[in-house]
């Protein structure tokens, strides 16, 4: 119990809170979607988003709240999200949440990738070694033949693309801004984005008939950001980023609970080997942190 009370024992159970929540965020979004038009539940998604954390931290930083010294890329981080979660919600209506949410956890992989390139970081040849893993991984969930070979792939592909440049981008600001500014604008700019598009979407029957899942998307998309913003502020990220990939045990089970879909022997093997890939990743991470700890020392 006692490594439970300490800060990274703290940090490993609030990411894990932030994985469970996400999981349950896209089985949420593959049932509503069926039942209410997409692009309102973006809005509400991201209005609810902008207004509680407004509600939550406006007593205590004030007008501080608003202060960001980089307004254009808190607008861009903000698109890009929206954009991501446009793939989720359109993708979840015709794809298996487990297999989905397999696939996009190559994100963090093609983010190293994007981050080696454009922010010219160090990549170790083992990083790209896993990165083809996982890719493997993901050709055995997305087969021919097998439960989600589609056209409705191009979404977790998309989705994998603008979620890797909006972590990227999220490292770059990580250093200036603070991480409640950013969740804020980053619901503010989603909600303004999306709310040309209500006067086409807009369906208030729905809202009457299925508002506990509207208020179920903006909580839990809310409330998972929210934990992993605690988590990376009581542990570092070389500890947290395996932890990252509960998220794919927590889908696989809402997908069985839920909907009764279990992936087939070789989308199983898909997963695992996408799973494997990712912590070996994070896991890359840590020993370089500490050997660059060393070294300072």
């Amino acid at each position: 119990m006692t490594f439970w009370r300490s800060r990274q024992g703290g940090g490993i159970l609030l990411i894990m809170t932030a994985t469970l929540s996400f999981a349950l965020l896209d089985s949420a979004t593959r049932h509503i979607t069926q039942l209410a038009p997409v692009l309102m539940l973006l809005w509400f998604r991201y209005a609810f988003q902008a207004v509680s954390t407004f509600a939550l931290r406006f007593p205590v930083q004030k007008t501080r709240l608003f202060a960001t010294p980089n307004p254009k890329f808190q607008a861009l981080r903000g698109v890009l999200l929206l954009i991501t979660s446009l793939c989720s919600f359109f993708g979840l209506q015709h794809l298996p949440v487990a297999e989905f949410t397999a696939m996009v956890m190559l994100s963090p992989m093609v983010a190293t990738a994007m981050a080696a390139i454009v922010l010219k970081h160090h990549v170790a040849h083992v990083r790209w070694v896993l990165m083809a893993v996982g890719l493997s991984g993901v050709l055995l969930v997305v087969r021919p033949g097998g439960q989600v070979f589609g056209w409705a792939l191009l979404f977790p592909l998309l989705l994998v693309g603008t979620y890797a440049w909006f972590q990227v981008l999220t490292s770059r600001l990580s250093g200036d801004e603070n991480p409640y500014t950013t969740h804020f604008y980053t619901g503010l700019v989603g909600a303004l984005v999306m709310l040309p598009t209500l006067f086409a979407s807009w369906n208030t029957q729905a809202l009457l008939d299925h508002w506990p899942w509207f208020l179920a998307l903006g909580f839990f998309g809310t409330f998972g950001h929210l934990m992993l913003i605690r988590a990376f502020n009581r542990a570092s990220a070389v500890v947290l980023s395996p932890y990252l990939y509960t998220q794919i045990a927590f889908a696989t089970i809402a997908s069985w609970l839920f909907f009764s879909h279990v992936p087939d022997a070789l989308a199983w093997v898909g997963i695992a080997v996408i799973a494997v890939s990712g912590v070996g990743n994070a896991l890359v991470s840590v020993r370089e942190a500490t050997v660059l700890r060393q070294q300072r020392q």
